[in-house]
């Protein structure tokens, strides 16, 4: 068996946008990421890094035609239909989903007391990926009942 990396954060999802440049001004301003790295060429991001607390995104713009952008398809591809989202704890569930609201951000699941504990809501980004934002911190609060 293989061992995780001794770093901050071992799993970080990577997402693609049509307009990237767009994208990363609207996450910072809607759900407070902050810019860690971009590497582009005009309007198209080779590959981005934006931080929330310990936890990152990468990004970049869609590109159907490289190796890896052949296996996956942007949600406007499909529907709006996703295989999976990102969840991302936030000290104030209240006020971010406020935030997040104030940018324009389409709200999927209205923000609610959870029952397994914490405050949370879903919400779709500029571009339509789906994101999950909530008090609920698995590493502290899960229950001990594996």
């Amino acid at each position: 068996m293989t061992a995780p990396a001794e770093t901050v954060a071992t799993l970080i999802p990577c997402l693609r946008y049509r307009d990237a440049h767009a994208a990363i001004a609207w996450l910072q301003r809607a759900f407070g990421f902050q810019k860690q790295a971009v590497y582009a060429d005009g309007d198209t991001v080779h590959h981005a890094q934006l931080v929330y607390g310990h936890g990152m995104i990468m990004l970049g713009s869609v590109d159907n035609g490289s190796e890896w952008g052949r296996y996956s398809v942007h949600p406007d591809e499909v529907g709006g239909r996703q295989t999976q989202s990102a969840c991302v704890i936030v000290a104030d569930p209240d006020a971010h989903h406020a935030r997040a609201v104030a940018a324009g951000a389409q709200i999927v699941m209205d923000i609610a007391d959870q029952p397994y504990g914490g405050r949370g809501y879903a919400c779709r980004d500029l571009e339509g990926y789906l994101w999950w934002f909530g008090s609920y911190d698995p590493w502290v609060d899960h229950a001990d009942g594996a």
